[in-house]
């Protein structure tokens, strides 16, 4: 029983880390006042980037380096349509997903049934192998940039001012900071985190290069930052819950239709919606997110 306890924890750690850096990423983007509903695609470039790269140089690292590179162009690409242009932020979203899955699909047809000869190897940390056995560093590192954007919001002047743009941008306006800066960057960031998960599937988790490869991760990375009610920390237990759903999904086959099996992680995503809805006024959701702001308005 023990055993199989310290299986599922350490498998929810893997297939919960793509979804933890993508959610992060939307996390900080919706705490300043913009949806990003692109992360699938963004994820999908950032596959495709680390994987080509990985597989051009030998290097995984700089595979990662062009994943974050990937993901952050496809960032700045909505931010400046939804800040700079002020266009609908669900379009420029949805335009973003179908631009990045269909680019990747395209593009990676040269690639298919290829295999990275250097992937990203695991590693073990003293007084954690035991309990997690070996994870990819990026599983780590995950962790770590979850607890440091969550004192970054919560702790810094910095935080600060990008809660108060997803809450209230004309006063971030008064107080002299930029809310078109601000949220410019957190797309940004919010980009480069969701190039980073796609990085981490092609790179670490399965390193060869199979189509459609994020197959709807992102949505699910939505859904976490939602049901965190935009904490990073909240993000790091969403994303390890909907891994440990993933993996039972597989360790229950034999037991429970796959059909159920398969839908499983998705039937929670459309639960945590639902409920999210139903208490929208406490769920801590950014008053003016998904709103265009125009300087001078009050």
């Amino acid at each position: 029983m023990e055993s199989t306890i310290l299986s599922t924890a350490a498998r929810a750690l893997a297939f919960g880390t793509p979804l933890l850096w993508a959610s992060l990423g939307e996390i900080y983007a919706e705490r300043a006042g913009v949806v990003n509903l692109g992360v699938e695609g963004v994820m999908a470039l950032g596959a495709l980037a680390g994987f080509s790269v990985a597989h051009a140089t030998g290097n995984p690292w700089l595979g990662v380096a062009a994943s974050a590179a990937a993901g952050g162009l496809g960032g700045a690409i909505h931010a400046f349509v939804t800040v700079t242009l002020r266009a609908n932020q669900y379009v420029s979203g949805l335009a973003l997903t179908m631009f990045g899955v269909g680019l990747a699909g395209l593009l990676g047809n040269s690639f298919a049934g290829l295999a990275l000869d250097h992937p990203l190897p695991d590693v073990t940390l003293p007084g954690l192998s035991a309990v997690f056995g070996a994870q990819s560093p990026l599983t780590y590192l995950g962790v770590l940039v979850a607890v440091l954007l969550w004192w970054v919001m919560f702790r810094t002047r910095a935080g600060l001012v990008i809660r108060s743009s997803g809450e209230n941008p004309a006063a971030v306006d008064v107080a002299g900071s930029s809310v078109s800066v601000t949220r410019f960057a957190c797309v940004v960031l919010g980009g480069v985190l969701g190039g980073v998960a796609g990085g981490f599937l092609s790179v670490a988790y399965r390193p060869s290069w199979t189509d459609n490869m994020t197959g709807g991760l992102g949505w699910i990375a939505v859904a976490i930052a939602i049901f965190a009610a935009w904490n990073p920390l909240g993000g790091l237990l969403g994303a390890f819950i909907f891994g440990g759903l993933y993996h039972l999904s597989f360790r229950l086959q034999a037991s429970l239709p796959s059909e159920l099996l398969a839908a499983m992680p998705y039937l929670f995503v459309i639960l945590v919606l639902t409920l999210s809805a139903m208490r929208a006024k406490r769920s801590g959701m950014p008053e003016a997110l998904g709103q265009p702001y125009h300087r001078g308005e009050r």
